[in-house]
Parts: structure tokens; sequence; C-alpha cells
């Protein structure tokens, strides 16, 4: 990506639309000054509008007539975007065959898609000077506000910034005042990641004291430092993971070097960043979307500038630059949070080690429960695999204790043996957490008297029911309607909410322990900024509660006061028809029950279930993830699926069935045409209607490809993708290709 050494005749732009092609432009007159380069934004009329594109490529021809070619309305960079930027999100666009200037686009911050200048938000910081040091107050006379303001300096060396010293009082004559005397200076830093180590090492708190696994994986990861290196570190819940991440990006920190950290949540980024924040002097910035745009455009710029040593981030953090890689940190890998489900389909955990290759540095994923993947690349030699097996508390992970629901009463969800744990566990003045992955009141509504449920028009979906406020909403499309008075059906009054979700729960603890408090922590009860800290913050405070929650609660929170944990309903996701839902199930199961138990109290977890005889359940139960993830590699080795094969879901929607059956089955018949006229190991199945055919209006139709290797699954999915884009009949179907799919929905 280097500058050319002629003055180019034409610019390649790639533009944020779904073709999958570079647009040809004139340069404008007042090029920048460094000359025209691939990674420069520019600003280029597209239809009637103009949109903000990047170029890609310099050169003297095009395929149109020169004339024909409208110029480049204005440059916006003197420099070009960083180069490890651009690699990357080439390769995302190239491997998840999605149109490059899209991919471009979505990896910006927003304000830089919009044409902000990319540049630092600066702030005054006001510092007193030699003179100012040795200054007699008495010769500001009568100028006392000055003479408190002089004072004020004096007590910070390193200066006050400016919205501190508005906030004390002062104004903008007494600074200048002090200016012009030669006792006060100003100067303008970086808004984000200013503050530099003020002495005292770099570390604002020892590092903890590691136990000998911890020691061995540390050392391990230590001698290779400064090559790439991929590393599965598997630990079981507790067992101090983050204090082998914070130790080893404490040699990165101290090489020059920055560290990327990926969590799965943004409800983990407040913990995380806390804990890092406590630990290093340095700046640490964070990337997710509870920031403002210019919070993240200030991260995104301080990483990119080498200011941010530390940068912890959500899933789209990965495409961060930054000025000198050191080490990248996957937490809690196995995550589908890091599976982007729409648009750009990547997956950040597979760009991180990408990343990390291209830049020579060593990349950790973590986990209790690896994903299948990362287990057959460790078990293959690819990956190194380190192990954690003992908590940090000593005591061993709880075992899942299966309890049968089948003919037994419930209150809330919960059966008696496990309202009576609840009970005692919380009189012995300690925590509780209720598990249910199901947000709302109930499930859906019905009529007792004729079985009329409460469906969405919009989808195969039925709506839940919510009581705060009281809604049926499809968690789908969104859609809310108010609650119905009589059946719509039969006219009856008699409407009974049927099964339980986390309000329902919550409604009937409240009731059973009425002097207990009772936080509730699912998508709904923390959509306000700053409530799932202040819940947590509270529960902290190590007073008997009840928490009750969903998956949220499940991943990687230290809840060190909880010592019971209760699962409403294990069979949930159990038999789903995605493939992937035993796995994903086992996963949350395990981290959840991971939660009980992580201080100096022993934990316990109970696990309500209809098929308590199960036999995948059974072996969870009463030998750990890793007995489960064995025979689940097994069966889908026989089967021939993922990680044993590569897979592709082309999705078909449009409001006509038809017209996406249509579609999906020409696309179906030119791919085996195709096929049959080269030696590729590819399998196309389908078309056959998506797990929810009907969603938002809209029907959904797939394909699936599967291969044996990576190679072949890339070439007949860029056929596919060239078919498409060609097709007139495409034009009225949105169609989208998804590459290493996490889900069949």
């Amino acid at each position: 990506m280097s500058a050319p050494s002629f003055a180019p005749r034409v610019l390649g732009v790639a533009v944020p639309t779904p073709l999958r092609r570079l647009f040809d432009y004139r340069p404008c007159p007042s090029g920048p000054s460094g000359g025209w380069r691939p990674g420069l934004r520019v600003r280029v009329p597209l239809g009637r509008r103009e949109v903000i594109g990047i170029i890609v490529e310099c050169r003297d021809t095009s395929d149109f007539e020169f004339s024909a070619l409208k110029p480049v309305s204005a440059c916006l960079d003197s420099d070009p975007l960083p180069a490890d930027w651009l690699w990357l999100c080439h390769f995302t666009a190239r491997y998840y065959q999605h149109p490059l200037g899209d991919t471009l686009h979505q990896a910006l911050p927003v304000l830089l898609r919009q044409g902000r200048p990319l540049e630092a938000r600066t702030r005054e910081r006001w510092r007193v000077t030699a003179a100012g040091r040795d200054a007699e107050t008495s010769r500001l006379g009568r100028a006392r506000r000055q003479a408190e303001l002089l004072e004020l300096l004096r007590q910070h060396p390193r200066g006050v910034i400016g919205s501190v010293i508005s906030a004390q009082g002062f104004g903008r004559a007494q600074l200048k005042g002090l200016a012009d005397k030669g006792l006060a200076e100003c100067r303008e830093e970086p808004l984000t990641a200013s503050a530099a180590p003020s002495g005292g090492g770099l570390l604002a708190e020892p590092a903890l004291v590691l136990n000998r696994e911890q020691a061995g994986a540390l050392a391990a990861l230590h001698q290779e430092l400064d090559r790439f290196h991929a590393c599965l570190l598997q630990g079981v819940t507790g067992s101090g993971k983050t204090e082998v991440y914070l130790q080893l990006i404490e040699a990165v920190i101290a090489r020059g070097r920055q560290a990327l950290v990926l969590v799965p949540e943004i409800g983990l980024t407040p913990q995380t960043l806390a804990r890092f924040r406590r630990r290093f002097r340095v700046p640490v910035v964070a990337l997710h979307s509870g920031l403002t745009e210019a919070e993240r455009l200030d991260a995104w710029e301080a990483a990119r500038a080498g200011r941010a040593p530390i940068v912890i981030g959500t899933r789209s953090a990965v495409f961060t630059p930054l000025a000198r890689p050191g080490v990248i940190v996957v937490d809690e890998e196995h995550d589908n949070s890091f599976k982007q489900q729409d648009g750009l389909r990547y997956h950040a955990r597979d760009l991180a080690i990408v990343r990390a290759q291209r830049d020579d540095i060593p990349v950790v994923l973590g986990s209790a429960t690896p994903s299948l993947e990362s287990l057959v690349q460790a078990r293959s030699g690819h990956y190194r695999h380190l192990f954690l097996t003992r908590r940090a508390s000593h005591h061993a992970p709880a075992r899942l204790e299966l309890v049968d629901l089948r003919g037994r009463p419930t209150q809330g969800g919960l059966i008696p043996p496990c309202i009576e744990a609840i009970g005692n566990t919380l009189d012995a003045g300690s925590q509780v957490l209720v598990f249910i992955n199901r947000r709302g009141f109930a499930p859906t509504l019905a009529c007792h008297a004729c079985g009329w449920l409460a469906e969405c028009r919009h989808c195969d979906a039925r709506m839940t029911l919510h009581r705060q406020p009281p809604r049926l909403i499809c968690h789908h499309c969104e859609r809310q309607s108010r609650l119905p008075e009589a059946c719509p059906d039969c006219a009856s009054a008699d409407l009974r909410p049927l099964g339980t979700g986390t309000e329902r729960s919550e409604e009937a603890l409240s009731a059973l322990f009425p002097k207990v408090p009772v936080h509730r922590i699912d998508r709904d009860s923390t959509r306000r900024k700053d409530a799932l800290e202040q819940m947590f913050a509270e529960v902290h405070r190590g007073e008997p509660c009840l928490l009750i929650g969903t998956q949220m609660l499940a991943k990687g929170h230290h809840l060190p006061h909880v010592t019971l944990v209760v699962v409403v309903n294990a069979d949930a996701g159990l038999y789903a028809s995605d493939f992937r839902a035993l796995e994903h199930s086992a996963q949350l199961l395990t981290q959840v029950a991971g939660r009980a138990g992580r201080a100096e109290r022993p934990g316990r977890v109970m696990v309500q279930t209809l098929h308590p005889d199960d036999p995948h359940l059974r072996l969870l139960a009463e030998s750990g993830y890793d007995a489960l993830a064995e025979m689940l590699l097994e069966e889908r080795r026989l089967a021939a699926l993922p990680p044993y094969r590569r897979m592709a879901l082309i999705r078909f929607e449009s409001p006509q069935e038809a017209e996406a059956t249509a579609l999906a089955g020409s696309a179906a018949t030119a791919l085996r045409a195709w096929l049959g006229q080269r030696s590729l190991d590819v399998n196309c199945l389908g078309p056959a209607p998506a797990p929810m055919e009907r969603r938002q209006n809209r029907y959904h139709v797939q394909l699936m490809l599967s291969a044996a290797r990576r190679s072949s699954l890339h070439e007949a999915s860029a056929f596919l993708a060239d078919w498409l884009e060609r097709s007139r009949e495409a034009r009225r179907v949105r169609w989208s290709i998804d590459i290493d799919p996490q889900t069949l929905s």
C-alpha cells in the first residue's frame, strides 16, 4: 500500500454499497500534500448523494472513458489510515465474502464514516512556570483570585486541566492574568489516554502471587512473546485466568508494546476495565457500544497513535489499529457474542488469530469451556494447550445436581426442594443465583378455554408476556401489543401466562423471601446506563440476596458470595434443531455453575430438568464439560460437521415466499452445474426453509455448503456471490453469505 511513484489519473475507491467492486474517480485538483495514496478517505459523488469512501487503488487506466469519470469532491486526510487496519479489512472482506466498501465502512468509527477529521480531541492543562514556583504572592497585589489560582497550580506539579479549574470557580480572566505575567502556561493535550505514569513503576498495585499452574502457564507464554503463536488457556471457572492475562500484559507493556483484550459482552467491559485500571498506571481505553461516538473515536485514535498501551473492547474492537502491537487476548473465546450475526458476519476470535499471525505476536484464547473448533486446533498441535485445573479458592468446582421436574408443583418455575435450598442458603448469610434464560414474565399468553396462544403476526414465533410494563412483545421483531381483555378466538376471559420468565421468577421469589433483596438482571432491567454496575455494586457488598437473570449473569462475572446456583430449566436449549445447540447449552450450564463457590465457601448447583436421564446431560453432570466435548467431537466427526468440515450458509429473504424459494433454487442449480465441471469436494444442501421461516414479515430460505477444505468452500461461495450479483432475480430478494456460521437460524 505504498504511495505510487506517479500522479495517478484514476482512483479506485471503495464506497459503502452492497456491490463487490471499486468505483473509479478522477483526482480533484486540490489533492493531499503527500500525494494520492491508498488508505486516504475521500468524499465522492454516488448517484444523487455524496458518500465517504476510501482509496484502494491508484492507477493510470480505467475500464471506462476517462471523460466519463466524476472527480473526487474532497480528500479528508493528509495521511492514510493505518496499514494494519487496511490489511485486516481486506482480509475480512475476502474471507467472509463481503463487499470491501461496506467492510471498510463497518470497521471505521461512526464519526470517521461521517467525515470527521482523524485527530484527537484536546483539552487544556495549565501548569505553573519556573517563575511562578518562585514568585511571591505579594507580587500579585490586589489580584486575590489570581493568587489563589497560582497556589492551586503549585499544589499540582503535573498541572490542572481546564475543566477542573472552572469547577473551582476560576475563569479565563485569572488564567490570562497569570499567563501574561509569565507565572502559568497552558498546553494542549489529547483528551483520551493523555496521562503518563507518574513514578512508582508500571503497576499501581502489586501483582497477586500465582499458584503452580498459573506460574507454569505464564512461563510458557513468556517464552513466545517475540513471535506469533496461538495458545488455548483452558481454566476452570475461578482458576485465575485473568491474573495470568494481567501479568502477561505487564511484560508486554514493559517492552513498550500494546495489548488488545477482547471480551464477549458489554456487561463484562466495566468489570474488566476497572481491574486493569487498578493494576496499571498506564492509560487503559475501552471500545464498546455503550460509549458515545466521540468517546469511541477518541479511544480508537489513542490506540492508533500508541498513547493507549491497553485496549479493552467487545467484538468490533478487533478492528482497532495498534501502533505497536504486542499481544491479543480473547477472553471467553467460546462465546457466541464474538460472531456478528448480520451484515458483515465476521468472527472476532478468528480475526484476532489472523491479525496476530500477520503482526507476528502471540494470541491467547481463554475459556473454561473451549469451543470445539479451538479444541480440535489444540489437539492437532496448531494451538498450544495450557490448563488451569484448580480454583484460586481451593474449592473444587461445584458439580451439577440434576433435579427431576416431572410431576412436581412449581412456584415461579421452582420446585419445593430448590426453594428449600434457597431458603437455607440465604439463612446461612450467602447469596443465591437463579438462572433462567428467558426474559419477560412468561414465554407466551394462552387461553385456558380453547388453547389459543399469543403469536406474532410478523414471525413464526410466540409473543412474550411482559409485566413491567404490561405488554406482549416479540423478541424477534420487537413488535409490541397491549394485553387482550379476552381471547380473540373464543372470547373467554380466562387468559393465563404459560411458562416462566425472569419477571415471573422475580415476583415469586420476592413473595417467598420478602425480607431479602431480589436483583433481576436481564436486558430489560439493565437498559439504563450504569444500571448493571449499580446492581453488581450492591451484590458485591456481600449481604444475602437473590440474583435472577439470563445468560448475562453466566459470562465471567466474579460473584464471591454466591454459594448456590439454581437453573430453572436446563432443557430449553438442549433439543433445538441447530447441531450446535448441545455444545452451546453445555457451555452455558458450565459457565453459570461456575458462579457458585468462588470464595471461601464451597458451591452447589441444582439443575431442574424434565429429562434427568438424557445421556448428554448426565455425562455433563457426572464427568464435566471435557467428557461431553469428547463425545460431541466424535459425533461431529461421524456426521461430517464442523469442526471437521467447513460450512457456509447462503440466506435468502423476501416478503414473497415464492421469490425467495425460486432464487435459492436457481442459485443451487447454477452452483451444482458449476461444481459438476470441477473436482471440488463441496456439498450443496437445499434450498430449505430456515428454522424460523417467517421473521419480520419476510420469508427466509437457505442453502448450506460444506467442504473438507476451506479453499474449496471459498471458491464455491465466490462463484455464488458473483452469480447472484449478476442475477436479475436477486435484485428483488435480499441475500447474504455467512462463512463459518455459528447458528442455522
